[in-house]
């Protein structure tokens, strides 16, 4: 460990059992969990809202929180050498020392299998999906990472995966229009992300992704309006009800001007002047865009419209369940 990420470790966790059993949690990245709470998208539009398919859709959530956590260890292990030598990147508890590599390689291979076995012996459809979402992550971590398109491509399939296996969970297949919403808003969110991360690059410099080599802020605009638009009329369409195997009331378009909403207000924080015009006193404002799981969480427009998205879609379901409307 260089002196310096000592100094910052020192500073940053000090001597204690209870530290270092938090740096161990931290180093599992739980803010990231968000993410994983996707799986509960089928039971929701599905209205299979009951205690056993909230527990299959929990466990489900946990299993692929365990197995996401397993390879952010793995990543930083591997990476525990360049890490040691960022500014930001060298607070991280391997990078810091406070968790050993040995230790955080068993408990990767522990959370992995743990996973794997327990998602397969719980349905076997589970099983497959955490099978394939752990290959995915092993072939986006050796290759797709740095390659153009299919690193945003493999972004947006670990979304789809995790609705799947929601939707494994508690043994209801979704729509395709449903698959094809969630697959485009994560196509949306992973080219949001590029896009940000090149801005920053453009105006502070330093070390980056080496994909975004390959990419540009004009190729970027193009493929954010080409998904933005898919994303819009594929939940359009999806929303607009039965007639063309959607959604199983019409009344669904109520909740299209919340998904409009989140989508533009994404796009609005994405742009890092307006970022940084709306808190100029903390740079890590111009930061968040690149980061979806941070935006969720302190953004109060984006959280307010999503916590009013759920509701009118729990609503209009109870409303279609009591028989008021169709």
């Amino acid at each position: 460990m260089t002196s310096r990420a000592a100094t910052v470790a020192r500073k940053l966790f000090p001597a204690s059992s209870r530290t270092r059993f938090l740096a161990h949690v931290k180093s599992l990245r739980p803010r990231q969990w968000t993410k994983n709470l996707v799986v509960f998208a089928v039971p929701l539009f599905s209205f299979s809202i009951n205690l056993p398919s909230f527990l299959a859709a929990g466990l489900a959530f946990v299993l692929f929180c365990c197995a996401s956590s397993s390879f952010y260890l793995i990543n930083d292990v591997a990476d525990v050498e360049a890490d040691r030598q960022h500014p930001v990147k060298c607070m991280r508890p391997i990078a810091a020392g406070w968790v050993e590599v040995r230790t955080a390689i068993t408990m990767a291979v522990i959370l992995l299998s743990s996973a794997l076995i327990l998602g397969w012996w719980t349905a076997p459809a589970l099983g497959i999906t955490l099978i394939a979402y752990a290959l995915l992550q092993v072939a986006y971590n050796l290759k797709l990472k740095r390659t153009p398109i299919l690193d945003i491509i493999a972004i947006a399939a670990g979304f789809v995966l995790r609705a799947l296996a929601g939707g494994a969970a508690i043994e209801i297949a979704p729509s395709v229009w449903f698959l094809l919403c969630t697959g485009m808003l994560a196509l949306f969110l992973g080219v949001e992300k590029r896009k940000a991360e090149m801005r920053l690059l453009q105006e502070r410099g330093g070390k980056t992704r080496s994909v975004l080599r390959r990419y540009s802020l004009p190729l970027l605009t193009r493929m954010e309006s080409t998904v933005t638009t898919g994303a819009l009329m594929s939940y359009a369409l999806w929303s607009s009800g039965p007639q063309v195997n959607g959604a199983s009331t019409p009344w669904m378009m109520l909740t299209f001007p919340f998904v409009l909403y989140g989508i533009f207000r994404y796009q609005l924080l994405s742009d890092l002047k307006v970022a940084s015009s709306e808190n100029p006193s903390n740079p890590e404002q111009e930061e968040r865009a690149e980061r979806p799981e941070e935006v969720l969480l302190t953004d109060k427009p984006i959280l307010f419209t999503v916590v009013s998205w759920i509701v009118t879609i729990f609503l209009i379901l109870w409303l279609k369940h009591q028989g008021v409307i169709v």
